[in-house]
């Protein structure tokens, strides 16, 4: 039995994946990106200033950027306040996203399936390039309670069951793995032999669980959807009262999400 100090610096959990492809910087993409992400996240219009101190921008860059934004209709500008935001485009590009015949659509039908059978709130999620968890489709039950999210929310990429998913098949060392583990914002944090051993199990039979973890009093479970080349690109997610997902519950619910997620990666994979 390896001791601990080699059991946290053992092999990744997941199979060797071929090198990532190597990115380039493209600085005037990354700082409209930038922007974009700032804007999203303000709770009100900012101006010029404001947004180049808070990316370290030079200023004059800064407004080019914006004056192209919002000539695109991606941006905003208050002519009185000369504050900016985000614009309608942005909602455009959403709704092309959501309306595209993509995994939103295609997850759909599942989703309400599950809620109805399981008073759950089932959720599909997209894990994006920087492996964080997107939410793109939603659906709620008539019970009392419902969790509180919504299409586009994002979370921690290690976060819940689907990051226990993430964590067991991204191929990223223990030692690696461990410091995105302490960065995460627990409810109730288990400790991290007890999430390594949660990620193992995951990844031995095909979901995973998080049970009062990361919101106390929650039961999340998830499964994954991969893709063609073996990467997994989405999941499917109920979540629910602890009280009701049980664990008996759970791992029932956990065998219908797998039928729902190998029928939605056939259609993804027909549509190519």
């Amino acid at each position: 039995m390896p001791n601990k100090s080699t059991s946290t610096q053992d092999l990744a959990p997941a199979p060797k994946t071929k090198a990532p492809v190597r990115v380039r910087p493209v600085p005037a993409v990354s700082r409209s990106i930038a922007i974009l992400r700032l804007l999203g996240e303000a709770k009100q219009g900012l101006g010029v200033k404001a947004i180049a101190d808070a990316l370290e921008l030079v200023p004059s860059t800064c407004l080019h950027i914006l004056r192209v934004l919002v000539s695109e209709d991606l941006v905003r500008v208050d002519p009185a306040t000369k504050r900016y935001t985000l614009a309608g485009g942005m909602i455009s590009l959403a709704r092309s996203v959501l309306a595209g015949g993509g995994f939103a659509q295609l997850v759909q039908p599942a989703l309400d399936r599950l809620a109805s059978a399981h008073s759950v709130t089932a959720m599909g999620v997209e894990i994006t390039a920087r492996q964080g968890v997107l939410v793109l489709a939603l659906s709620k039950s008539n019970q009392p309670f419902r969790l509180h999210t919504d299409v586009g929310s994002q979370f921690n990429e290690l976060a819940s069951a689907t990051g226990r998913l993430i964590a067991a098949y991204s191929g990223e060392n223990w030692t690696g793995l461990r410091k995105k583990f302490n960065a995460i914002a627990w409810d109730k944090a288990p400790t991290f032999d007890t999430w390594k051993k949660e990620v193992e199990l995951s990844r031995a039979r095909g979901w995973a669980v998080d049970r009062d973890n990361f919101i106390s009093g929650l039961t999340v479970v998830a499964v994954p959807i991969f893709d063609t080349a073996g990467r997994m690109t989405n999941t499917l997610v109920v979540a629910g009262l602890s009280s009701h997902l049980n664990v008996a519950t759970s791992t029932q619910i956990a065998a219908t999400m797998q039928q729902e997620a190998r029928a939605i990666s056939d259609l993804m994979q027909a549509r190519g």
